[in-house]
């Protein structure tokens, strides 16, 4: 544990979490939007939205995450020089959040369809009956109770994403899983206690969230 005594090594460990922290919320919330309005495609009248939804889903479900985190940086920066900032580090961090948004957003994506097969066909007919849109009945009827019953699954999938999250290093953010291996590189007769150190950090954030989120589903568990 000397390693920690040194207050660089302190402030790479700390700079790598909270690079961690930011793109879960910013791959949270990115997903979350997305995955919704693909859940509404996919139980959508249009045809046309059904097949775009199923083939996003079908088709980032499938494909690895590394290889889109890749094309971020080699296809959409490097190739067709989309570049959302300036500086380097914080441009690496958005097209992070480009790739976990769309990768995650898939898997949110059936989860919400998940949970709106589970409300009663009948209070959809009973609110088309009623003049009510299609848009309407899904946000004012069908997603409330449909975001409750899938709080414990979104909760999962969210897990994945901050841990997913390490993934954005291999485009050169100095995120959690770079900065221990530079801790390990710099460092090489203290690997154990580095280790145990960085994945201590993410069992010990990780696993009361999860406790959370099973605590909340239950709360909000819709009584049938």
């Amino acid at each position: 544990m000397d390693v920690f005594s040194d207050p660089a090594n302190v402030d790479v460990y700390v700079t790598g979490f909270l690079w961690i922290l930011k793109l879960t919320i910013g791959g949270t919330v990115g997903a979350l939007v997305l995955g919704v309005l693909l859940a509404a495609m996919r139980v959508s009248p249009v045809p046309v939205l059904r097949g775009f939804g199923t083939a996003w889903v079908n088709t980032f479900r499938n494909t690895p995450l590394t290889l889109i985190i890749f094309f971020c940086y080699f296809g959409l920066y490097s190739t067709l020089g989309v570049t959302v900032s300036d500086d380097i580090e914080r441009n690496n961090y958005w097209l992070g959040v480009i790739g976990l948004s769309v990768y995650t957003a898939a898997f949110i994506c059936e989860a919400i369809r998940s949970g709106i097969n589970t409300v009663p066909a009948g209070q959809a007919e009973a609110a088309r009956a009623i003049g009510m849109s299609f848009r309407q009945t899904l946000t004012m009827i069908i997603l409330p109770q449909a975001g409750r019953a899938v709080v414990a699954p979104l909760g999962s999938i969210f897990i994945a994403l901050a841990k997913n999250s390490t993934i954005v290093g291999t485009i050169g953010l100095a995120e959690s899983s770079t900065a221990m291996k530079d801790l390990i590189n710099t460092n090489g007769d203290a690997v154990i206690p580095i280790f145990f150190v960085f994945a201590g950090t993410f069992a010990a954030v990780l696993i009361p969230s999860g406790y959370a989120f099973g605590w909340l589903a239950n709360r909000l568990a819709v009584k049938r």
